[in-house]
């Protein structure tokens, strides 16, 4: 096993064709928090990727968990869409990513973390880390999905953000159920973004 990355909350291993992912003990937290928060989080996530696949959807196939702290899944060969997206026909990606996020949304599902970093380009758009996912039916968490990925590309992808983010929302509009209420509510959480930087 060959550790590949490491982040706040996990360790990633790579196994030949699969992927483990390992969540971290946390020393500050008391042990017994610590130990409830990764069973949760550990369980929530395998489930997410256990629906994905009955929806034959574009993210890494689970292969086991032990409901604990590991996840093994599907290594998904591919490029991070952070590095390449500017060198690509990068409207028609938007596109593709916005009717993946639709069926994810339709799904009940919420992403959390949903940047470019997080977007693969293999022969299809693959999104992956369900670490932060959680199944949600409320607006809320959906517009809330939406400006995380707003706020990615311009971060990131300065340059192309707005043409990319403005592409996004029109598929995403004919594509996602309710989305006139999530884009209105969208719009709201945007000025509350807004009004936060101006008082700060």
């Amino acid at each position: 096993m060959k550790l590949i990355a490491q982040g706040a909350e996990a360790k990633l291993y790579k196994d030949k064709d699969v992927l483990i992912k390992e969540r971290i003990q946390k020393s500050y937290r008391i042990s017994e928090i610590d130990n409830k928060l990764r069973k949760s989080r550990t369980r929530r996530e395998a489930k997410i990727l256990k629906k994905l696949q009955e929806l034959h959807f574009s993210s890494p196939e689970l292969i086991k968990t032990d409901e604990k702290e590991n996840i093994t899944m599907q290594y998904v060969q591919g490029e991070k869409l952070s590095a390449i997206l500017e060198k690509q026909d990068y409207l028609s990606l938007m596109k593709e990513i916005a009717q993946k996020v639709s069926i994810l949304h339709n799904n009940e599902i919420i992403h959390g973390d949903l940047t470019t970093s997080n977007i693969l380009l293999e022969k299809e758009i693959v999104i992956i880390d369900f670490g932060l996912s959680f199944f949600s039916k409320r607006v809320e968490d959906k517009a809330v999905d939406l400006h995380l990925f707003r706020q990615a590309l311009e971060s990131k992808h300065h340059t192309i953000w707005e043409e990319c983010f403005s592409t996004f929302l029109q598929e995403y509009k004919g594509k996602a159920k309710e989305s006139k209420e999530i884009l209105d509510r969208f719009e709201q959480v945007e000025n509350r973004g807004r009004n936060k930087k101006k008082s700060s």
